[in-house]
């Protein structure tokens, strides 16, 4: 049986103390078959970092939690409930770090704080271990769209409270205000920006708002509408990007010129999205869509990479939006005078 790691240990003895009231030296000693050195250090890290109100009781000559009035938090101390090893402990203080990345104004981080601060001292790393392990994992974000905490927090707490929001809401299609009542469903985090899934009471439908667009929000004492995760997906997630909701789906062909293909090969555009090699190395890709807004800006990203095949629809406005940028870029040009 391979040896428990520290933070096994930390549990066990939590359970023996629970479990038995009062455990000896000797007894905790065998059940985790260690050293009395490592034993004692245990018993010390559990009392300093971890706060635990462990106790020796020399009349019964062995270890037990204070129940006297000096540790009144004996009664509710207790290690957290799930047993973590090491390198799992590691992993969600790197998940921590990743999600900071996505965090606006330290959101996110404010809230897991004390979860981190706990997960750093069952790992016995101090604050200056804590940040240089936090520090190799960095998560670069462009074109950030930044979200007011207030209504980060507030759309959060609606959604974990089934609670509808009342919000006022800019839309930049026609620079116009609107007021909504929605029953959120939904947090996404697409591209380094925030999104809101909701019922819009309003038109009578699933919606998706960016909240860097919300004017204003307010929580409603109002149960908020429950759509099954199915549906949800069903209708927003089918098409392309963040654009993807709506029935009507499309599938766009892209091929790739033989050197783009090394790169775009080993990206997912879609998940549902099909794809194959051509004799020639060029690579063709096929991807579902139903607004072709957010998929036109990634195939114009490819410049002249990349040919769209057989959508006359999306070949046409393609072309339109490289024709003016070309018209825009040739008004600015200034002719070179030949040598004399």
């Amino acid at each position: 049986m391979p040896a428990m790691d520290r933070t096994e240990r930390f549990y066990k003895i939590e359970l023996l103390l629970r479990g038995r009231g009062c455990v000896s030296f000797a007894a905790l000693q065998l059940e985790l078959a260690v050293s009395p050195a490592t034993l004692k250090r245990d018993l010390q890290y559990l009392r300093d970092r971890l706060s635990a109100p462990i106790v020796y009781d020399a009349f019964s000559n062995g270890y037990r939690f204070a129940a006297s009035a000096a540790h009144a938090d004996a009664a509710r101390h207790e290690l957290p409930g799930l047993w973590f090893s090491e390198n799992e402990l590691h992993a969600l203080l790197t998940m921590h770090q990743l999600l900071a990345g996505l965090d606006d104004d330290g959101v996110l981080a404010r809230h897991l704080q004390p979860l981190m601060e706990k997960l750093q001292g069952m790992l016995g790393t101090d604050e200056t271990e804590a940040r240089e392990l936090m520090r190799r994992v960095k998560v670069i974000g462009t074109a950030r769209r930044r979200v007011p905490s207030k209504h980060f927090e507030l759309l959060g707490s609606a959604l974990m409270q089934r609670r509808r929001l009342h919000l006022r809401y800019f839309k930049r299609s026609d620079r116009t205000l609107s007021e909504r009542e929605v029953s959120p469903q939904r947090l996404v985090n697409y591209r380094s920006t925030w999104y809101l899934d909701a019922w819009c009471h309003a038109s009578n439908a699933l919606r998706r708002f960016a909240l860097d667009a919300v004017r204003d929000a307010a929580l409603l004492d109002k149960k908020a509408k429950h759509v099954a995760l199915r549906e949800l997906e069903a209708e927003l997630d089918a098409g392309y990007g963040i654009y993807g909701g709506g029935v009507k789906l499309k599938w766009a062909t892209l091929v790739f010129g033989a050197e783009a293909a090394l790169w775009v090969a080993n990206e997912e555009w879609h998940p549902q999205q099909r794809a194959r090699w051509l004799t020639d190395g060029r690579y063709e890709l096929q991807v579902p869509y139903s607004d072709p807004t957010e998929l036109a800006m990634d195939i114009l990203r490819h410049g002249d990479s990349v040919i769209v095949s057989g959508d006359k629809a999306l070949v046409a406005l393609l072309g339109r939006r490289l024709r003016s940028a070309a018209a825009r870029y040739d008004a600015q040009s200034v002719p070179i005078a030949a040598p004399a």
